[in-house]
Protein backbone atom coordinates (compact mmCIF):
# COMPACT_ATOMS: atom_id res chain seq x y z
CA UNK A 1 0.00 0.00 0.00
CA UNK A 2 1.44 3.32 -1.00
CA UNK A 3 1.97 6.00 1.63
CA UNK A 4 -0.88 8.21 0.26
CA UNK A 5 -3.50 5.45 0.60
CA UNK A 6 -2.24 4.60 4.06
CA UNK A 7 -2.60 8.24 5.10
CA UNK A 8 -6.15 8.44 3.78
CA UNK A 9 -7.09 5.24 5.60
CA UNK A 10 -5.66 6.56 8.85
CA UNK A 11 -7.50 9.89 8.51
CA UNK A 12 -10.78 8.08 7.79
CA UNK A 13 -10.40 5.99 10.91
CA UNK A 14 -9.71 9.05 13.02
CA UNK A 15 -12.73 10.85 11.59
CA UNK A 16 -14.97 7.83 12.14
CA UNK A 17 -13.82 7.50 15.75
CA UNK A 18 -14.42 11.21 16.38
CA UNK A 19 -17.90 11.02 14.85
CA UNK A 20 -18.86 8.03 16.99
CA UNK A 21 -17.54 9.78 20.09
CA UNK A 22 -19.57 12.91 19.27
CA UNK A 23 -22.82 10.97 18.74
CA UNK A 24 -22.31 9.06 21.98
CA UNK A 25 -21.66 12.30 23.90
CA UNK A 26 -24.72 14.06 22.49
CA UNK A 27 -26.95 11.04 23.17
CA UNK A 28 -25.82 10.75 26.79
CA UNK A 29 -26.38 14.47 27.41
CA UNK A 30 -29.87 14.35 25.88
CA UNK A 31 -30.73 11.35 28.03
CA UNK A 32 -29.54 13.15 31.15
CA UNK A 33 -31.50 16.32 30.30
CA UNK A 34 -34.77 14.64 29.32
CA UNK A 35 -37.82 15.99 31.30
CA UNK A 36 -39.10 13.78 34.06
CA UNK A 37 -42.87 13.26 34.36
CA UNK A 38 -44.34 14.08 37.74
CA UNK A 39 -46.55 11.31 39.08
CA UNK A 40 -50.23 12.07 38.62
CA UNK A 41 -52.24 12.64 41.79
CA UNK A 42 -54.26 9.66 42.72
CA UNK A 43 -57.75 11.20 42.78
CA UNK A 44 -59.77 8.42 41.21
CA UNK A 45 -61.97 6.78 43.77
CA UNK A 46 -60.93 9.21 46.53
CA UNK A 47 -63.76 10.19 48.91
CA UNK A 48 -65.12 13.75 48.46
CA UNK A 49 -63.78 16.43 50.72
CA UNK A 50 -65.64 16.72 53.96
CA UNK A 51 -68.15 19.57 53.99
CA UNK A 52 -69.13 21.67 56.97
CA UNK A 53 -72.12 20.37 58.86
CA UNK A 54 -75.36 22.38 58.81
CA UNK A 55 -75.31 25.33 61.24
CA UNK A 56 -77.19 24.75 64.47
CA UNK A 57 -80.74 26.03 64.65
CA UNK A 58 -81.17 29.47 66.20
CA UNK A 59 -82.24 29.30 69.86
CA UNK A 60 -85.83 30.14 70.74
CA UNK A 61 -87.84 30.88 73.85
CA UNK A 62 -91.52 30.45 74.61
CA UNK A 63 -93.54 33.66 74.90
CA UNK A 64 -97.18 34.68 75.12
CA UNK A 65 -98.33 36.61 72.06
CA UNK A 66 -101.76 38.19 71.86
CA UNK A 67 -104.45 37.84 69.18
CA UNK A 68 -108.09 38.86 68.86
CA UNK A 69 -110.52 36.59 70.69
CA UNK A 70 -113.29 34.78 68.87
CA UNK A 71 -115.88 37.38 69.91
CA UNK A 72 -113.64 40.23 68.76
CA UNK A 73 -113.87 42.01 72.13
CA UNK A 74 -110.74 40.82 73.93
CA UNK A 75 -107.23 39.55 73.41
CA UNK A 76 -106.40 35.88 73.57
CA UNK A 77 -102.89 34.87 74.72
CA UNK A 78 -101.17 32.11 72.76
CA UNK A 79 -97.84 30.50 73.55
CA UNK A 80 -95.47 30.76 70.61
CA UNK A 81 -91.81 30.08 69.83
CA UNK A 82 -89.87 33.36 69.59
CA UNK A 83 -86.22 33.86 68.62
CA UNK A 84 -83.91 34.29 71.58
CA UNK A 85 -82.39 37.73 72.14
CA UNK A 86 -79.36 38.45 74.32
CA UNK A 87 -80.50 40.91 76.97
CA UNK A 88 -83.85 42.54 77.69
CA UNK A 89 -83.80 45.05 74.82
CA UNK A 90 -82.84 42.43 72.23
CA UNK A 91 -85.47 40.02 73.52
CA UNK A 92 -88.09 42.77 73.48
CA UNK A 93 -87.32 43.38 69.79
CA UNK A 94 -87.69 39.69 69.02
CA UNK A 95 -91.06 39.56 70.79
CA UNK A 96 -92.43 42.62 68.99
CA UNK A 97 -91.16 41.36 65.63
CA UNK A 98 -92.95 38.06 66.24
CA UNK A 99 -96.10 39.87 67.38
CA UNK A 100 -96.14 41.96 64.18
CA UNK A 101 -95.94 38.92 61.89
CA UNK A 102 -99.27 37.93 60.30
CA UNK A 103 -100.45 34.86 62.26
CA UNK A 104 -101.54 31.59 60.76
CA UNK A 105 -105.32 31.07 60.64
CA UNK A 106 -107.51 30.98 62.61
CA UNK A 107 -105.62 33.53 64.75
CA UNK A 108 -106.36 37.19 63.95
CA UNK A 109 -103.94 40.00 64.74
CA UNK A 110 -105.04 43.33 66.19
CA UNK A 111 -102.02 44.98 64.54
CA UNK A 112 -102.79 46.68 61.19
CA UNK A 113 -101.21 45.02 58.16
CA UNK A 114 -97.85 46.41 57.05
CA UNK A 115 -96.78 47.64 60.49
CA UNK A 116 -93.06 47.17 61.12
CA UNK A 117 -90.73 47.79 64.04
CA UNK A 118 -88.28 50.62 63.45
CA UNK A 119 -86.59 50.86 66.83
CA UNK A 120 -86.99 49.85 70.44
CA UNK A 121 -85.17 51.08 73.51
CA UNK A 122 -85.67 50.78 77.25
CA UNK A 123 -85.13 53.52 79.82
CA UNK A 124 -83.43 53.07 83.18
CA UNK A 125 -86.91 53.04 84.74
CA UNK A 126 -87.88 49.96 82.74
CA UNK A 127 -90.10 51.86 80.30
CA UNK A 128 -89.95 50.52 76.75
CA UNK A 129 -90.35 52.88 73.81
CA UNK A 130 -91.56 51.03 70.71
CA UNK A 131 -91.11 52.98 67.49
CA UNK A 132 -93.45 51.58 64.82
CA UNK A 133 -94.03 52.46 61.18
CA UNK A 134 -96.89 54.74 60.15
CA UNK A 135 -99.06 51.81 59.02
CA UNK A 136 -100.14 51.18 62.60
CA UNK A 137 -102.20 54.39 62.34
CA UNK A 138 -102.83 54.80 58.61
CA UNK A 139 -104.10 51.21 58.20
CA UNK A 140 -106.04 51.12 61.44
CA UNK A 141 -109.80 50.41 61.02
CA UNK A 142 -110.74 52.78 63.86
CA UNK A 143 -113.21 52.20 66.68
CA UNK A 144 -112.48 52.28 70.40
CA UNK A 145 -112.38 48.50 70.95
CA UNK A 146 -110.12 47.89 67.99
CA UNK A 147 -107.76 50.64 69.11
CA UNK A 148 -107.62 49.28 72.67
CA UNK A 149 -106.81 45.79 71.39
CA UNK A 150 -104.06 47.14 69.12
CA UNK A 151 -102.42 49.15 71.87
CA UNK A 152 -102.55 46.44 74.53
CA UNK A 153 -101.31 43.79 72.14
CA UNK A 154 -98.03 45.73 72.09
CA UNK A 155 -98.07 46.72 75.77
CA UNK A 156 -98.95 43.28 77.13
CA UNK A 157 -96.61 41.40 74.77
CA UNK A 158 -93.68 43.11 76.48
CA UNK A 159 -94.86 43.57 80.06
CA UNK A 160 -96.29 40.04 80.33
CA UNK A 161 -93.17 38.31 79.00
CA UNK A 162 -90.40 40.53 80.34
CA UNK A 163 -90.68 41.49 84.04
CA UNK A 164 -87.91 44.08 83.58
CA UNK A 165 -90.30 46.13 81.42
CA UNK A 166 -92.91 47.89 83.54
CA UNK A 167 -94.59 50.11 80.91
CA UNK A 168 -94.62 50.70 77.17
CA UNK A 169 -95.05 53.84 75.05
CA UNK A 170 -95.85 53.55 71.35
CA UNK A 171 -94.14 55.97 68.96
CA UNK A 172 -94.85 56.37 65.26
CA UNK A 173 -91.98 57.13 62.88
CA UNK A 174 -89.91 58.33 65.83
CA UNK A 175 -92.53 60.78 67.16
CA UNK A 176 -94.85 60.82 70.13
CA UNK A 177 -98.52 60.75 69.16
CA UNK A 178 -101.72 61.50 71.03
CA UNK A 179 -103.61 58.39 69.86
CA UNK A 180 -103.85 55.87 67.06
CA UNK A 181 -107.51 56.48 66.22
CA UNK A 182 -108.72 59.02 68.76
CA UNK A 183 -109.47 56.86 71.81
CA UNK A 184 -106.39 55.64 73.75
CA UNK A 185 -103.98 58.23 75.19
CA UNK A 186 -100.46 57.37 73.98
CA UNK A 187 -98.69 60.45 75.37
CA UNK A 188 -97.19 58.42 78.21
CA UNK A 189 -96.01 54.86 78.84
CA UNK A 190 -98.85 52.43 79.59
CA UNK A 191 -98.68 49.61 82.11
CA UNK A 192 -99.88 46.05 81.60
CA UNK A 193 -103.66 45.77 81.48
CA UNK A 194 -105.08 42.24 81.58
CA UNK A 195 -108.65 43.58 81.73
CA UNK A 196 -108.69 43.20 77.95
CA UNK A 197 -107.22 39.70 77.98
CA UNK A 198 -109.53 36.70 77.74
CA UNK A 199 -109.41 34.48 80.80
CA UNK A 200 -108.85 30.84 79.85
CA UNK A 201 -111.64 28.49 80.94
CA UNK A 202 -110.92 26.50 84.12
CA UNK A 203 -109.49 23.03 83.68
CA UNK A 204 -112.14 20.32 83.90
CA UNK A 205 -112.31 18.57 87.27
CA UNK A 206 -111.22 14.96 87.39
Amino acid sequence: MNPRARLLLTLGGVLLTAALAWFLFVGVERWRQRPTQAPAEETAGAPPAATDSAPPAAPHIKAHLFYVSNDGLRLKPEEREVLFGEGTAAQARRIIEAQLEPPAAPAVSAIPAGTTLKELFISERGEAYVNLSSEIASNHPGGSIDEILTVYTIVNALTDNLPAIVAVQILIDGHEVDTLAGHVDLRRPLRKNLEWVETPPPAPAN
